[in-house]
C-alpha cells in the first residue's frame, strides 16, 4: 500500500473492532476502571452533523488513552429514544413512533461506527426497549412504595410508615410530607377506611398523584416542561400553551434538596453548572408568617427570609395561579383584575422569572391584616410572584427588595424604610419614603430581630420559622403515547401499582396518536387497557412518563445491560462505581443531571448502588458553529456576482449550501443543480471563480450550512475529521465550522504516513538506534500528551503532534525506537491510521492493547549551550559549548575563537563577565 489510503484502511479496522470484540469490557478486579460516558443523543431524522460528535470524539481520545494506561474501561453508547418529535411524525404520517425511531437509530449507529468510536456496543441500550423500560417502570414502582423520613434523612419503605401510623399515628413521625397533612391517632389511622388509609399515603410517598399546575398545550395533547415552552408557545411547533391545573404525578425531588446541595461539594464539575443547580434548589432559611384577610376567614401564608422586616410591609402580592387571587377580588375590581388575572397565569413560570423589564399587576379590593400592628394593607396579583415558589404570595417590602420597590413605584405605593439594628444595611438608599422606627425590635441585630419575630410568630400560632426551597417537586407525566406506561391501575379512583411480574408493562396498540375525542390522552384509544387483579379489572394510566424518565438511570442499566432479573447486578455497580468522565451540553443542568442525581441518592437509599452521585467528572462541550456562505444576487436577475465584486453593482445576499462550496469557491454547476429556480443562473466572476462571502452562524439548515460527517469521511476519512474537530479549539468552547482548514489536518495524516514509508512507498522502518534530537522531539511531545489529557486540552496535543512529526521529517527520521511509540502517542486521535501502522511494525494485536511511551526527562536535557558572545556590548560571536564547562574553560574556549579573536584586534581583555548557561561578556 504506497499511499495513504484512508478509505481501505479505515474499513479494514473498523471491521477488525467488530470481529475482535476490541472495546469489550468486562469486570476485572485486577485491574483499575474507568466509567467514560457521553449523553446519549435522542435518534432524529436528520442524523448527526459535524457538531454532534465533539464531546464523542473527547471522550473517546481519553477512553483510547486510559485503555493504553492499563485501565479497564467501559464506554457504552446507547439511545434516549423516547420523546415527542417521533410522535408528531406518527400524528403526521400515521406510522408508529417505533418504526421511525428504529430507522433513525440505524443510521446513527452507521453514522458513530463511521467515525470510530470506541464503543462497547453490545452494551447499547434503548429507553424505548420494554426490556429497558421495564426497569424505569420498576425504579417508579420502588418510588411510589417509599417516603423520605427525616430522622434517617434517607428513603425508607412506605410499609415502615404504616407500621408507625398503626402504632402511634403520625403525630411523632418526622418525614417529607404535603403541607396540608392533618395529625391523626393510630386509632383514628387504624379506623380510616382503605380509601382514607392510601389518600393520606400519597402525601408521604415519593411519587404521587396531585392537583398540579402545568403548562397544557391543546394543539399538541399534551403537558410540557417549562424548558418546551417560549413566550407562551410550545418550541416545537409554536402552538399556544396556557397554564392549568391537572391531576399529575410527581416525584417528590425536594426531599432530596439538602443532599443534591451538599453532594455538588463532591463532584468535579464546572463551577457555572454547579451554581444553576444551587440556584435552582434555593435554599432560603426564613420564616412562614400568616395574614388574616380582611372581613373573611381566608388567610394569606407568605414566606419570607426577612421576616423582621415586616413592619415595612405596605403590600402583599398574589402569584396570577393561585386560587386566592381570584378570590378576593372585590366586585369594583372585577374587570380590571380577572383580565389581568387571565393573561398574566398563562405565561410560564421561566418566562415571567426572565423578563424583568415588564412590570405588571392588578389591586384585587381586599385588604390583610399585618400579624405584628394590626394594620391593613392592600392585596395585589403580580407576575413577578410565582405559585411554585414559596407559598405563592409575597410580603412586599419596597425599601428593602428590589421587586417589590419597582412594582411599588410603577403603581405609586407606599414605601418604607425599617432602620433599626442591621436593618438599613438591607435597604435601598434614597428610594425610601416614611421610615418607621419598630419598636418591637429596637436596637436588635437582624439575625436577632428575627428569631424574635420568629418566636412572636410561633407564640401566637401565626407562622413558624421554616426552611424554604425554590425547586419544585418534578411533574412526572405527559399526555403522550411514545413515552413509559405507568405501572399504575386505579380503584375507586386511587391508584396502586401492577405486581412485578407483570412487568413490563408494554405500549398498547392505538388507531392514532392524538387524544381521544373526549381529551383524554392518546392510551385512552387503546382497547382493552386494564388490569385484571383476583377482585377485578381496573383502568390503567392513560398518561406516560416524561423524557427525562429512562435518561435519569441509564449509566447503571450500561454496566449489566442484558440482566433479566435486576436493573443490575450489585457487583457489577459496585466495580464500574461512578461515571469517571461525563460530556454533554450544559442545557441539560436543572433538567437531566438534577434528575439523575435524584434517582442515584434514591437507590444508594435502596441500597442497590454504593455511590449518591453518578458523574463524578464532567466537561459541557462547546457548540460547532456553522460558517455560512453566501451568494450575491443583482437584483431583479438571476446572475450572481463574485464576493470581491460586490460592492459595484446592486445585490442582495442568499444563503447558499456549504456542501457545495470548497475554500469559498462556489461549483458552478452544482449551484445551478441545487434548485430548480437556479438552473439558468448566470455568474460574473472574478479571476475565472466565483468567490462566496462568509459568516459564522448556529449551524442550521434554514442557513443551508449543516456540514455532514460522512461527506467529510468520504473526502478526508474518519481521522482527518476526529483530529480537525480537535484541533477546531478547546472542547468547552464555542468555536466556527471551517471547512478550508481540514485540508492542513489530512496532509499532517500523509506525512505521519510517509514517516513509515520510502519515497517508492514502501514501507521502510529501521532498526537503528535513534539520535538524540530524534528522540527530543518524540519526548516532547509525550510530555505534552500526558500534561494535556490530565487538563482535558485536546486541540493543544494536536498541535504538539504536527509539531513532532514536522521535526522528525526534517531529520529523515525512520528509526522504530521513535516511530513505533509515535503510533502509540496519536492512537488516540487518528486510531484507523495508528492501527494501520502498528501491524506495518509486525505486531499482530490491536494498538490498544500497547502501553503508552513512558516519559523520560533525559531526552530533554540539553548538554549543549549557544553563548552569545558580546564585545563592548555588541554581539560579535556565537559559541556552540557543552554545558558542563567551567567558567574558566567557557572562558578559554571564547579566547580562543578565531571570530572573538578578529573583534579583538590582538587585544587582550579588560573584563570578563560569564553566566554559565546564558552570555559571555568581553570588555576591551
Amino acid at each position: 500500500m504506497a499511499e495513504y489510503n484512508f478509505r481501505e484502511i479505515e474499513q479494514k479496522w473498523q471491521g477488525y473492532w467488530k470481529e475482535k470484540g476490541t472495546f469489550k469490557a468486562e469486570v476485572d478486579p485486577n485491574r483499575p476502571k474507568f466509567y467514560s460516558l457521553d449523553m446519549f443523543p435522542y435518534p432524529s431524522g436528520a442524523g448527526l452533523h459535524v457538531g454532534h460528535p465533539l464531546g464523542y470524539i473527547a471522550s473517546d481520545i481519553v477512553s483510547r488513552f486510559k485503555m493504553l494506561k492499563g485501565f479497564n474501561v467501559l464506554h457504552p453508547m446507547g439511545y434516549d429514544s423516547f420523546g415527542l418529535p417521533a410522535e408528531q411524525y406518527a400524528i403526521q404520517t400515521g406510522q408508529h413512533p417505533a418504526i421511525t425511531t428504529e430507522q433513525n437509530i440505524a443510521r446513527y449507529t452507521e453514522q458513530l461506527k463511521n467515525i470510530g468510536f470506541a464503543f462497547d456496543w453490545d452494551r447499547e441500550v434503548r429507553t424505548s426497549d420494554p426490556s429497558y423500560y421495564k426497569w424505569t417502570q420498576w425504579i417508579f414502582m420502588q418510588l411510589f412504595n417509599s417516603y423520605y423520613d427525616l430522622d434517617a434523612d434517607k428513603a425508607l419503605s412506605i410499609d415502615s410508615l404504616v407500621a408507625k401510623f398503626e402504632k402511634e399515628g403520625n403525630g411523632k413521625v418526622k418525614a417529607v410530607c404535603d403541607d396540608d397533612t392533618s395529625i391523626f391517632s393510630a386509632e383514628e389511622w387504624n379506623a380510616f377506611s382503605e380509601k382514607e388509609k392510601q389518600e393520606m399515603l400519597l402525601k408521604y410517598r415519593l411519587t404521587f398523584l396531585a392537583e398540579t399546575t402545568v403548562n397544557w398545550c391543546p394543539a399538541l395533547g399534551t403537558v410540557l416542561s417549562n424548558d418546551e415552552v417560549k413566550d407562551g408557545f410550545s418550541e416545537r411547533g409554536g402552538h399556544p400553551v396556557e397554564r392549568k391545573k391537572m391531576m399529575q404525578w410527581s416525584m417528590r425531588i425536594t426531599a432530596y434538596a439538602d443532599r443534591l446541595l451538599q453532594g455538588l461539594e463532591k463532584v468535579d464539575w464546572s463551577e457555572p453548572i454547579k451554581e444553576m443547580q444551587r440556584n435552582w434548589i434555593g435554599k432560603s432559611i426564613g420564616a412562614e408568617v400568616l395574614f388574616d384577610v380582611k372581613g373573611s376567614d381566608k388567610k394569606i401564608k407568605v414566606f419570607t427570609t426577612r421576616v423582621d422586616t415586616i413592619f415595612g410591609v405596605t403590600y402583599l402580592a398574589l402569584a396570577p395561579e393561585s386560587d386566592l387571587a381570584a378570590e378576593l377580588v372585590t366586585d369594583d375590581q372585577r374587570e380590571t383584575a380577572e383580565a389581568y388575572i387571565q393573561v398574566a397565569k398563562n405565561r410560564s413560570e421561566r418566562e415571567r422569572m426572565s423578563d424583568v423589564k415588564t412590570i405588571s399587576g392588578a389591586f384585587t379590593g381586599s385588604y390583610a391584616i399585618n400579624p405584628f400592628n394590626g394594620e391593613e394593607i392592600q392585596i395585589w396579583v403580580a407576575d413577578y410572584v410565582l405559585a411554585g415558589y414559596g407559598t405563592g404570595a409575597v410580603m412586599a417590602v419596597p425599601a428593602h427588595d428590589e421587586r417589590d420597590y419597582n412594582f411599588a413605584k410603577h403603581f405609586g405605593l407606599e414605601i418604607r424604610q425599617v432602620i433599626e439594628g442591621s436593618m438599613e444595611n438591607g435597604s435601598f438608599p434614597g428610594k425610601g419614603g416614611l421610615i418607621i422606627n419598630s419598636g418591637f425590635i429596637s436596637g436588635l441585630y437582624m439575625k436577632e430581630a428575627m428569631q424574635k419575630c420568629i418566636e412572636f410568630l410561633e407564640a401566637k400560632g401565626i407562622g413558624k420559622g421554616k426552611i424554604q426551597f425554590r425547586m419544585r417537586d418534578a411533574i412526572f407525566t405527559r399526555q403522550r403515547y411514545w413515552g413509559e406506561p405507568l405501572p399504575v391501575y386505579f380503584k375507586d379512583g386511587l391508584p396502586y401499582l401492577i405486581e412485578e411480574k407483570d412487568l413490563p408493562l408494554v405500549l398498547p396498540e392505538v388507531d392514532k396518536y392524538l387524544p381521544t375525542e373526549d381529551g383524554e390522552p392518546p392510551l385512552g384509544r387503546a382497547k382493552d387497557w386494564t388490569y385484571k387483579t383476583a377482585d377485578g379489572e381496573y383502568p390503567l394510566e392513560l398518561s406516560t412518563m416524561p423524557g427525562w424518565a429512562g435518561s435519569s438511570w441509564y449509566f447503571f442499566r450500561y454496566m449489566d445491560p442484558k440482566n433479566e432479573a435486576v436493573f443490575a447486578d450489585k457487583d457489577k455497580t459496585d466495580y464500574w462505581g461512578a461515571v469517571d468522565l461525563y460530556i454533554g451540553g450544559s442545557e441539560h443542568a436543572t433538567g437531566h443531571l438534577l434528575y439523575s442525581r435524584f434517582w442515584t441518592k434514591f437507590l444508594y437509599d435502596l441500597g442497590v448502588v454504593s455511590i449518591d452521585e453518578p458523574f463524578q467528572k464532567m466537561i459541557n462541550q462547546g457548540m460547532i458553529q456553522g460558517r455560512s456562505n453566501f451568494v450575491y444576487r443583482l437584483k431583479g436577475t438571476n446572475t450572481f456576482v463574485s464576493f470581491g465584486l460586490k460592492d459595484q453593482y446592486d445585490t442582495s445576499a442568499m444563503h447558499v449550501d456549504v456542501n457545495i462550496v470548497h475554500n469559498d469557491q462556489l461549483n458552478l454547476e452544482k449551484f445551478k443543480a441545487w434548485r430548480p429556480d437556479l438552473a439558468d443562473a448566470e455568474f460574473i466572476l472574478e479571476d475565472g471563480k466565483y468567490l462566496c462571502g462568509s459568516e459564522v452562524e448556529k449551524m442550521s439548515k434554514s442557513k443551508y450550512n449543516v456540514v455532514n460527517p460522512d461527506d467529510i469521511i468520504e473526502r478526508y476519512g474518519a481521522d482527518t475529521l476526529r483530529l480537525y474537530e480537535m484541533f477546531l479549539g478547546p472542547l468547552e468552547q464555542f468555536k466556527p465550522w471551517n471547512t478550508n482548514g481540514i485540508d492542513g489536518v489530512y496532509k499532517f495524516l500523509r506525512k505521519v504516513w510517509n514517516l513509515y514509508h520510502n519515497a517508492a512507498g514502501e514501507f521502510a522502518v529501521s532498526d537503528e538506534k535513534a539520535s538524540k534530537e530524534e528522540l527530543k522531539a518524540l519526548h516532547k511531545a509525550i510530555k505534552k500528551m500526558e500534561e494535556d489529557m490530565a487538563n482535558y486540552s485536546f486541540n493543544t496535543s494536536v498541535s504538539s503532534f504536527m509539531i513532532c512529526v514536522n521535526e522528525l521529517t526534517a531529520m529523515k527520521c525512520n528509526k522504530r525506537d521513535v516511530l513505533e511509540p509515535l503510533a502509540v502517542l496519536i492512537s488516540p486521535y487518528a486510531p484507523h491510521i495508528a492501527e494501520e501502522l502498528w501491524s506495518l511494525l509486525g505486531h499482530s494485536d490491536s494498538i490498544t492493547t500497547a502501553r503508552f511511551p513512558e516519559f523520560k526527562e533525559e531526552y530533554l536535557v540539553e548538554s549543549n549551550f549557544e553563548y552569545p558572545v558580546m564585545i563592548n556590548g555588541k554581539m560579535r560571536a556565537k559559541l556552540d559549548l557543552p554545558l558542563s564547562l567551567s567558567v574558566p574553560e567557557i572562558e578559554n574556549s571564547a579566547l580562543a575563537d578565531a571570530t572573538v579573536q578578529k573583534w579583538l584586534e590582538g587585544k587582550a581583555p579588560k573584563k570578563v563577565i560569564i553566566v554559565p548557561g546564558k552570555i559571555v561578556n568581553l570588555v576591551v
